[in-house]
C-alpha cells in the first residue's frame, strides 16, 4: 500500500509539471489537456471498489495542480476530490461485478 501511495505521488508530481511548465505552450483553442484528471478517473475505475486508494489519489492530484496554479488554493483539490467520490459512488451503485 505505503509503495503503491509512493508511486502514485511520484508520477503525480511528473505530471503536474509536465502540465504547468510543459504543455502550456500546445494548447488547442486555450485548452490544455489536464493529465492529471485523466490519471485520477483511470485510478478511480480500476482499482477495487474497497480501497481508497483513488481518494488519495485525487487529494495528491489537486494539491500539486494547487501548487502551480494561480486559482485559489484548494480548488483543484476540490474538484478532483469530487470526481473520485463521484465516481466511487457510481461504479458503488449502478456496476455490478
Amino acid at each position: 500500500m505505503i509503495k503503491k501511495l509512493f508511486i502514485i505521488t511520484v508520477l503525480f508530481y511528473f505530471l503536474a509539471l509536465l502540465q504547468t511548465s510543459f504543455l502550456i505552450h500546445f494548447d488547442i483553442k486555450g485548452i490544455v489537456p489536464n493529465f492529471i484528471l485523466f490519471s485520477v478517473i483511470l485510478v478511480n475505475f480500476f482499482e477495487p471498489q474497497k480501497e481508497k486508494t483513488g481518494i488519495f489519489a485525487a487529494f495528491i492530484g489537486g494539491f500539486f495542480l494547487d501548487i502551480w496554479s494561480v486559482n485559489i488554493f484548494g480548488m483543484e483539490i476540490l474538484i478532483l476530490l469530487t470526481v473520485a467520490i463521484f465516481i466511487k459512488f457510481i461504479i458503488k451503485k449502478y456496476v455490478q461485478f
